[in-house]
């Protein structure tokens, strides 16, 4: 006796919902098949799929795949550009501010490693496709609130170096702590929290004067 069919719950077509709710779930979705497909191996169709719309009511919400890329960067950079303006609202000395941006981008990493993947690990047909003028119009924005605070630091005489270099200094490591986490997930890590520590303990021993 054969059992039943099953059908995958992606396959289902979903009434339609709220605007923003709608957009939020292809996005989602959007990132998954884009990591785990490729970018170019992603297809509007697939993405249709996986929240249950035909193709035709996805493209309702984005032209094309290109749009959908764009938007996943743009959301990722704001949402770091808020974590920024958060630090730079609250009362604190220029390493003290450093030290939670790189915890911030670190934590958004960690927790977003689909959409960190696509905004900062991205190959050429990604960044020529909507990545790299997410990344021009905004990454810089993000990056410059970043250098501001570094500035901040040279002025009260706590560089070692130059505010450049110790800028792209500190952004490189906290980069690749993230990259290496959710590449290697395999990894026999030690504790986040602990690895987080002794990186920016590390970072700041040897570009920040005691």
């Amino acid at each position: 006796m054969t059992a039943p069919a099953v059908q995958h719950p992606r396959s289902q077509r979903k009434p339609k919902g709220e605007g923003h709710a709608r957009r939020a779930e292809i996005l989602a979705a959007a990132e998954r098949i884009f990591v785990e497909h490729g970018y170019e191996g992603a297809t509007i169709r697939k993405i249709a799929d996986e929240v249950g719309l035909s193709s035709t009511a996805l493209y309702m919400h984005f032209a094309e795949k290109g749009e959908i890329l764009h938007e996943i960067c743009r959301q990722a950079f704001t949402t770091l550009m808020e974590a920024n303006d958060e630090v730079m609202a609250g009362p604190s000395d220029p390493e003290a501010r450093l030290r939670r941006m790189l915890r911030a981008y670190i934590a958004f990493g960690f927790a977003n490693p689909n959409a960190y993947r696509l905004v900062y690990m991205t190959r050429p047909v990604e960044l020529r496709d909507g990545a790299q003028t997410a990344a021009r119009e905004l990454g810089q924005e993000l990056f410059r609130s970043f250098e501001t605070v570094v500035e901040e630091a040279a002025e009260a005489g706590l560089l070692r170096g130059d505010a450049v270099t110790t800028a792209q200094a500190l952004w490189a490591g906290a980069h690749g702590v993230v990259s290496l986490v959710i590449t290697k997930p395999y990894f026999e890590w030690v504790a986040q929290e602990t690895l987080v520590d002794t990186l920016l303990d590390g970072l700041f021993a040897g570009l920040l004067k005691p």
